[in-house]
């Protein structure tokens, strides 16, 4: 609009036009830009695939859309003749900044990191053989089913035992036969908790240990000193934290406004540790800390983001010790409207640590002895800040999907338990909230000092995904606004209009999957989720690299001394913030498979067992089912469900039978029983013991013959043993 000199009316026309070629696929748009669909962003992850005739490093991208822009291009990739640079080969992962586009010649690209460099490492299961065969001991199971099945000699098995899980090396073999490995190192037995998880750390290439420069660094560490510091000690700053908590990176307190042109207003006081002051820009901490990009958490273990040295003592708000810290104190007026803010940099004393439940119990009047002493002074006080925040929250309409969130408990032994689904107190939403108006000054601050950061963002449902939902509403009679209008309210009400029903999880479900994934970005596109304009995440440096990088762009902006973000770093935040997203996903993976192989360890001596579930999802290849008690996820192959030909309805999420009209839909609360478990994979596999719902069946225009595009697949298609033909993994809802 502002290339063209249009104002007004024309400016609605020009975005009706570019909505319209979006939407025809010749434009594509990523944030608030638009660019022309087929082309190469200015950054992006690259493979490198091969040579071209002269020596010359190529690569394809890993993310392309070959059904709206064809085969994906082949571009150059431009080396560095000063040798300062990084220097891939072939098969390795790259991000690359796009230096040449396509209309000027061969696309260009100048590679900016590596991502993923290839491991000598496997992990397996040490499998022994009766007795040796023609020397060797044993074989190994690999654990990553693209991985080769390996054969150990006796020479080389070390104090491997039968079902051992090991990390070997490929050892050289002859050129007939299985290849052969060599024992490195035995990390536990099957059973052992510790061997599970290490099973996601190694096959996502998660660290998981520091290196000796890094230890020492942190070692090296010394307390902060109170230059350019601000002493807030006697303010009574208080952790709320799980019980279960190792380290503290936020303290909270709120008072009443003294001004009396703000009745009935708060002051919110919000501090996180100063991480920036001991991980400086380009040190080991600091290029270590990138390396890893947050903590990762499973059951049993944290694998953190900084050592313990950083993490659990200096950078710990401890109870009573003094600590370094940056702090934001908000005043917000009677309605939840943010009048004001400021930055600061302090030495504080965290005065009491708290449980949730602690501070709950104290709050509802029930017996917390370490709480009650500051019942008075501090918690009515945050309880009175949190409601004041809560009727800004209302105002605004953040998306409502609070999904349950189960916690694996473990025996002694590592064996899982039990698992729970923690309450949702008040004290949850009470920090939750402080925490998310404390990122919001952050992000509104640096904007107004017109400095460089990483956002957190978090785009609207793409068009694809909305008209998915907009169709299955519709068969619910529920109406959806148009994707140009839509907001988390409308969302909201969909949600509200559902709520307590037979339906209501079914529709919570196909909402959340309709939703985009957040990230990380130096570009600002708002948050929808949040329904926030501005916003950075700054309350976990411990464990969030994005964070830390929020720190030193204060620290910077408002000359709060050392620690501030270097140009260098500057320059590459496009970068940084790829690889922390991509980094947050790693971990993601990581919990879950974990997770998933718990769980699946834990049932497998309970085969023919009965539990009630509840459909999770619906493909032509079968149902998923996530189960009450636990929130296992399994899988039922179509083929299985019943004598019928089931039909797959993609707009309600539906399988229906063409004879006996019963069906079966995402949502649904069933009773399966379970027949297979792989510990290994983490899978699952049922068969149903519920009817299906009786319905008046598919109309006729979407009925089609078995093994037809829509339809359900043949049966001699059975896939693999978990039923998978190819459209899911076996793992269940992945």
């Amino acid at each position: 609009a502002r290339a063209f000199g249009l104002k007004g009316q024309q400016k609605i026309a020009l975005k009706a036009m570019l909505k319209d070629l979006a939407e025809e696929g010749i434009i594509r748009k990523r944030g608030k830009r638009f660019t022309k669909s087929g082309t190469l962003p200015s950054v992006t992850v690259y493979d490198i695939v091969t040579r071209d005739r002269n020596g010359g490093l190529l690569a394809r991208p890993v993310q392309w859309d070959e059904a709206s822009a064809g085969k994906a291009p082949t571009v150059e990739v431009k080396t560095d003749n000063k040798g300062k640079g990084p220097t891939p080969g072939i098969g390795d992962r790259v991000l690359a900044r796009l230096v040449r586009q396509q209309d000027k010649g061969s696309p260009q690209i100048r590679v900016m990191k590596l991502l993923d460099k290839g491991r000598d490492s496997v992990l397996g299961v040490f499998r022994k053989y009766g007795k040796p065969e023609n020397g060797f001991a044993g074989r190994i199971e690999p654990v990553d089913r693209k991985q080769d099945e390996l054969i150990v000699r006796e020479d080389a098995v070390g104090e491997a035992q039968d079902g051992d899980l090991v990390e070997v090396a490929p050892a050289p073999a002859g050129r007939l036969g299985l290849k052969q490995a060599r024992v490195e190192q035995v990390i536990g037995n099957l059973n052992s908790e510790k061997a599970i998880s290490l099973i996601a750390l190694h096959a996502h290439n998660i660290p998981t240990r520091f290196p000796d420069d890094v230890i020492a660094e942190s070692e090296a560490a010394g307390k902060a000193d109170m230059k350019s510091r601000e002493d807030w000690r006697d303010l009574p700053l208080i952790t709320i934290d799980p019980a279960d908590a190792k380290d503290h990176d936020d303290a909270i307190c709120a008072f009443p406004d003294e001004d009396t042109k703000n009745p009935g207003g708060i002051v919110v006081t919000v501090a996180i540790a100063d991480v920036s002051w001991y991980v400086r820009p380009g040190s080991n901490l600091d290029r270590e800390a990138l390396l890893r990009g947050n903590s990762v958490y499973f059951p049993d273990r944290v694998v953190p983001m900084l050592p313990e040295r950083i993490s659990n003592d200096l950078c710990s708000l401890k109870e009573g010790v003094d600590r370094p810290a940056l702090a934001v104190r908000m005043i917000f007026n009677q309605t939840g409207r943010k009048l004001g803010h400021s930055f600061h940099r302090i030495m504080m004393r965290s005065h009491v640590r708290l449980a949730y439940t602690e501070a709950q119990a104290a709050i509802d009047g029930e017996s917390a002895p370490r709480a009650e002493p500051w019942l008075d002074r501090v918690l009515r006080p945050l309880w009175t800040g949190y409601r004041v925040l809560k009727a800004g929250r209302d105002q605004r309409q953040p998306l409502e999907l609070d999904m349950p969130e189960r916690k694996i408990l473990l025996n002694e032994d590592g064996s899982v338990d039990r698992v729970t689904i923690p309450p949702r107190l008040d004290a949850h939403k009470l920090v939750e909230e402080f925490m998310i108006q404390a990122n919001v000054a952050a992000a509104e601050t640096l904007e107004k000092k017109r400095q460089s950061l990483v956002y957190r963002v978090h785009d609207a449902p793409s068009l694809a995904k909305l008209e998915s939902l907009r169709e299955f509403l519709k068969s619910m009679s529920i109406p959806l606004a148009r994707a140009g209008q839509l907001r988390p309210h409308h969302f909201n009400g969909i949600l509200g209009q559902v709520a307590g029903g037979d339906s209501e999880e079914l529709v919570n479900s196909v909402v959340l999957r309709s939703q985009s994934q957040a990230a990380y970005d130096p570009v600002n596109i708002g948050h929808f989720g949040l329904n926030l304009a501005k916003y950075a995440h700054f309350t976990s440096p411990i464990r969030r690299y994005a964070d830390l990088i929020v720190h030193r762009a204060l620290v910077g902006a408002l000359g709060l001394g050392a620690g501030a973000m270097s140009r260098e770093e500057e320059a590459q935040l496009d970068v940084i913030a790829e690889q922390i997203s991509q980094a947050e996903r790693r971990a993601m993976l990581a919990e879950r498979e974990t997770k998933d192989r718990l769980i699946a360890s834990h049932l497998a001596s309970k085969i023919g067992a009965e539990f009630g579930g509840r459909i999770n999802g619906v493909t032509r290849a079968g149902l998923f089912i996530t189960l009450n008690e636990t929130g296992a996820d399994g899988f039922i192959p179509i083929s299985l469900l019943g004598d019928d030909y089931y039909i797959y309805d993609e707009s309600t999420h539906s399988v229906v039978g063409e004879r006996s009209a019963l069906m079966f839909q995402m949502g649904d609360r069933v009773d399966v029983r379970l027949v297979e478990a792989a510990p290994m994979a983490g899978a699952l596999r049922f068969e149903m013991i519920s009817e299906g719902r009786e319905t008046s069946g598919l109309p006729r225009s979407k009925r089609s013959r078995p093994g037809s595009p829509s339809g359900r697949p043949r049966r001699s298609k059975r896939g693999n043993k978990f039923g998978n033909t190819g459209a899911r993994s076996g793992r269940g809802r992945k």
